[in-house]
């Protein structure tokens, strides 16, 4: 699924005084330009230039949503949904590089082209489905940074105060990246190391059937009980706030937007990293998944001996909050280590909650900038970012079981699947157009390949949808069938794009749009602006 690019110019997408309030500032923004010219021929000097946002990215492919995801998928479905994993995280590569590249193209990220593109209405309508969406993740990110600081403190660090602990620290990235944008990329990456370092050291302790790991990987298989797992998966892998973070942090890297070959070298440098850096984490999920396919399935190599003393901690029944007790009471100390299995588990966790909660902080601060043009202080919009998320939080802290987390984890999962058409259909429409994209649009085969990518996902969401709800109901069955039609409705509208939706609209009524000078009707679709 290449794009056009030819050997034209790019033509300045963006005109200086046309772009926005630079994303990264001056000094924070690594100068790709003074390495030389830009050349087709690799450079492991370049390469190493443009790494960075694609590994900070790659963060909200391992958040706790992800590992509670991957637990759950190794406990009920043992290895057999280890292809739905590999094929979310290719889908997400595809749809990540899409979000760099528009990005790279254009000096915008995603949410400021939504800002300058959508009616009012839209726009806040996308901003507030997007906001949903973060809070979302960010209820799965805290939580599982909480309940790692209270497994590595024996439980002396009860879950509100991991809460309060891990929204405070979110601050410390503002202090890192003060530094500059190459001590964060930093941090992050040695995180990485240690998810890497400990749940690889759980997956070679454990020793999973390599066979059912490489069968499960290759071939499709999937049953009724299963699907719900699968497309919580897909949920989990595939966040939608990440394709408007990647199109923020490629900015990092100042280019000159207005020649092809430097455009075109970065995006080459930016498909290298993010491959690399999506592929490492489908291993570390796979990791995951296969240690509890091992450890806590129904079939594992505990099952028969413990699953009548402890039945908490097998199949659907084990989660993220019981986890440490389990390796505690189940797996003990027979993992090669002289470090409990529990709290290598925990120092796993630890990492993947500190860094997507950051990176989901990030990503909040670049889609209330962009959507909203906020022009405050980064201390500020963090702290507003934080709080809104914060409440429900604690809430979920104070009030739920092991049980009740479970199920709202999958709940969490699901509503990313849910709200990720309205992110990813805009990245598909802005990359499919040529006077946003130039000789870098998304090429005819391109545009029918993420057409259908967009219709799969919205016909299984609804599928999830009706599957949930009691239809033969009339107090389930109106609502649902009122926002179904409003959900479908605005996903279509974000297809096809304002002024194709404009027209389609005048039209169908007989009215003459009044242009503004932005080029949009004073008047909405569904009733005017907002």
């Amino acid at each position: 699924m290449e794009d056009n690019a030819s050997s034209g110019g790019v033509d300045n997408a963006f005109a200086p005084d046309e772009l926005d309030e630079p994303t990264y500032g001056q000094a924070q923004a690594i100068d790709v330009r003074e390495l030389g010219e830009a050349s087709r021929t690799f450079s492991w000097k370049k390469l190493w230039a443009f790494a960075g946002p694609g590994w900070l990215m790659s963060i909200a492919y391992l958040d706790p949503g992800n590992i509670e995801s991957d637990l759950q998928t190794g406990a009920q479905t043992k290895y057999m949904l280890l292809w739905v994993l590999f094929w979310a995280t290719f889908l997400g590569l595809v749809l990540q590089l899409l979000s760099a590249r528009l990005g790279v193209v254009t000096g915008k990220h995603l949410a400021q082209h939504c800002r300058t593109e959508y009616p009012d209405w839209a726009r806040i309508s996308l901003w507030l489905m997007t906001e949903f969406a973060l809070i979302g993740s960010d209820i799965q990110e805290v939580l599982g940074s909480a309940i790692a600081f209270n497994i590595l403190s024996d439980g002396a660090i009860p879950l509100w105060a991991g809460v309060i602990i891990t929204a405070a620290d979110c601050f410390s990235f503002l202090f890192l990246e003060s530094f500059g944008i190459r001590k964060l990329e930093t941090f992050f990456a040695v995180c990485l190391i240690v998810m890497a370092a400990t749940f690889g050291q759980m997956y070679i302790s454990t020793s999973p059937n390599q066979l059912e790991v490489t069968k499960g990987t290759v071939i499709f298989d999937l049953d009724n009980k299963s699907f719900n797992v699968a497309v919580g998966m897909i949920g989990a892998v595939i966040m939608p706030h990440n394709i408007y973070l990647h199109s923020a942090l490629v900015q990092s890297r100042k280019i000159d937007h207005g020649n092809t070959a430097a455009v075109k070298e970065a995006d080459m440098y930016n498909k290298i990293e993010s491959t690399v850096a999506l592929f490492c984490s489908f291993i570390i999920n796979l990791f995951v998944v296969s240690v509890f396919a091992h450890n806590f399935s129904e079939h594992g190599v505990y099952y028969e001996k413990h699953h009548e003393e402890f039945p908490d901690c097998f199949g659907e029944n084990i989660g993220l909050l019981n986890t440490a007790g389990c390796f505690q009471d189940v797996v003990g100390n027979n993992n090669g280590s002289w470090i409990p299995m529990k709290y290598i588990w925990g120092f796993g966790l630890l990492a993947a909650g500190q860094t997507s909660t950051m990176t989901g902080t990030y990503a909040g601060q670049f889609v209330m900038q962009g959507f909203l043009d906020l022009k405050i202080k980064p201390w500020q919009r963090v702290l507003l970012t934080r709080s809104v998320a914060l409440g429900p939080t604690l809430v979920v802290a104070l009030t739920v079981d092991h049980a009740t987390l479970d199920t709202a984890n999958e709940w969490l999962n699901i509503l990313q699947s849910v709200q990720l058409p309205f992110a990813l259909v805009p990245v598909i429409y802005f990359t499919s157009q040529e006077q946003t994209m130039h000789s870098f649009v998304n090429s005819k085969v391109a545009k029918s390949t993420y057409a259908f990518i967009s219709l799969l996902i919205v016909i299984v969401n609804i599928y999830l949808v009706l599957n949930g709800v009691d239809l033969t109901q009339p107090a389930q069955l109106v609502p649902t069938m009122f926002v179904g039609i409003m959900y479908v409705s605005f996903v279509g509208y974000l297809t096809i794009g304002p002024k194709q939706a404009r027209a389609v609209w005048c039209k169908v009524t007989g009215k003459q749009p009044d242009e503004r000078e932005d080029g949009y009707s004073q008047f909405s679709p569904i009733g005017g602006n907002m």
